[in-house]
């Protein structure tokens, strides 16, 4: 004969069971299925992925270096084209795919979109680009979802490469580096760290949900991007009111919590080295000013002429210092699902041995009646 109090500790007992068979059934499911999924080794070169994200056609190039084998996880690097330019361009323009194989990561280059991608494209007459929060162009007047894309793009990664997802990375160039911004604040809980070079943060947010280190670089003598803002009308017809690249900077100091005060300032031979921090889980800021350096890539290359976009300095590579910084900034694990999780066992276990110990206890003998 079952009791009222064996009932109740029979239900509890068996909640208790089915949350640890969940507990247990999550994780091993979890390894079972990285196991099952495990990417193929792939030949090492250049490929092209396509998917359809958003309503539209989107597609980027992976170079994967003669070091990836399959097996062992690697860094990525996500490099972001400006305005008018291709991801291949990219990869022409800033070294990135002899880095990549060099040092070992898998770098990626993605297409952003032009006004009409049934033409041709044209720096000019259809420019591919993104939503980086400007407000201007098609991109951001039709709210084209490239943060959902990049998105994408690493879930693609994940499942065709052995990613380190610890070390995932988003630089660029331009209106790739206004982008590059953006990426940071809103997959701040994907991406480790990230690098724009001659780009500015259009946005206006008070916080970040996760603390992203970032190294940025600005030419004095940039004819598109102008180093200290001010109203300016760009090749496209656009007049824009500008931020100075300084505001950019600041920003991103304030919002990693580091001091507005430099911890360290150097200049060496027309390149001027500021580092802010530490911020937020030993976060930091780092800003590299080139004197007289244009709107290009330092140390790369340029498809535009001298006279539209200025010039290239060589007393400073961009991509070296880029992956230096990054190697110092992997993404730190995010213990707050493991400390869920093992509050969550530790109540279960609770649960289990109260409602053990309530079973134990002897049920009360009915009082028998004394005869008198």
């Amino acid at each position: 004969m079952i009791t009222k109090w064996g009932k109740l500790g029979l239900k509890r007992r068996t909640v208790a069971i089915l949350v640890v068979i969940v507990l247990v059934g999550s994780v091993l499911g979890g390894v079972a299925y990285q196991l099952i999924t495990r990417p193929k080794v792939v030949s090492h070169g250049d490929f092209s992925f396509a998917m359809k994200h958003g309503g539209l056609e989107r597609s980027y190039t992976v170079h994967v270096p003669t070091k990836y084998d399959g097996r062992t996880a690697m860094a990525v690097v996500i490099m972001l084209h400006g305005r008018g330019l291709t991801g291949k361009g990219a990869m022409n323009d800033t070294g990135w795919a002899e880095k990549a194989d060099k040092v070992g990561f898998l770098a990626v280059f993605p297409e952003a979109t032009p006004p009409d991608p049934s033409k041709p494209l044209h720096i000019l007459e259809n420019p591919q680009m993104w939503n980086e929060g400007s407000g201007r162009g098609h991109a951001c007047l039709r709210n084209v979802d490239d943060v959902g894309f990049v998105n994408a793009i690493i879930d693609d990664l994940c499942s065709r490469f052995v990613v380190d997802e610890m070390r995932i990375f988003v630089t660029g160039f331009s209106a790739g580096a206004h982008m590059t911004y953006r990426l940071g604040v809103e997959l701040s809980n994907r991406i480790a760290a990230v690098a724009p070079v001659s780009g500015l943060f259009w946005l206006n947010v008070s916080k970040l949900d996760y603390p992203v280190p970032l190294v940025c670089f600005f030419g004095t003598g940039d004819p598109v991007v102008p180093f200290r803002g001010g109203v300016f009308k760009n090749a496209w017809g656009e007049t824009l009111t500008y931020p100075s690249c300084g505001d950019s900077v600041m920003k991103w100091v304030r919002l990693l919590g580091c001091p507005d005060k430099p911890v360290e300032v150097d200049d060496r031979e027309g390149v001027r080295r500021v580092v802010y921090g530490p911020g937020r889980g030993g976060s930091e800021v780092v800003f590299y000013t080139i004197e007289g350096g244009g709107h290009t890539w330092p140390g790369g290359r340029s498809a535009l002429p001298e006279r539209l976009v200025g010039k290239i300095t060589y007393k400073i590579t961009a991509t070296d210092v880029i992956w230096e910084f990054f190697q110092k900034h992997p993404r730190k694990t995010d213990y707050t699902n493991i400390y869920i999780a093992l509050v969550v066992l530790v109540i279960v276990i609770g649960l289990l041995a109260f409602s053990l110990r309530r079973r134990k206890k002897p049920t009360p003998e009915p009082m028998k009646k004394r005869a008198f």
